[in-house]
C-alpha cells in the first residue's frame, strides 16, 4: 500500500500531515487513518453532526463568524403550555 492514496493514510505520515489530513477531511469526504491495532476516520464537523443527528445549539449559532439564517430551526415547539393562575 502507498503512503497516501487520496483519503487512505498510514498513521506516521498523517501525524507529519495533519493540516493536510484535516483539509482533505473537509474538502473531500473522510480521511482513514491506517494503525496496526485498528484504523482510525477523520471527518468533517458537518459531517460528524449529519451522523450523529445532533444540531448545534443557538448560543453556537450566535458565536459564529458569520451566522448562517438558513441553517437555523426557526420552527415553534407544539407542545402544550401550561396553565397558571395570574
Amino acid at each position: 500500500m502507498k503512503a497516501h492514496q487520496s483519503e487512505h493514510w498510514l498513521l506516521a505520515e498523517a501525524k507529519n500531515r495533519f493540516s493536510e489530513v484535516t483539509r482533505c477531511a473537509l474538502s473531500e469526504g473522510p480521511q482513514t487513518i491506517f494503525r496496526r491495532d485498528g484504523n482510525v476516520v477523520v471527518i468533517s464537523e458537518k459531517e460528524y453532526l449529519k451522523l450523529t443527528g445532533k444540531q448545534h445549539d443557538f448560543k453556537y449559532f450566535l458565536l459564529c463568524e458569520t451566522p448562517d439564517l438558513t441553517t437555523l430551526n426557526l420552527t415553534r415547539d407544539d407542545s402544550p403550555t401550561r396553565d397558571i393562575e395570574l
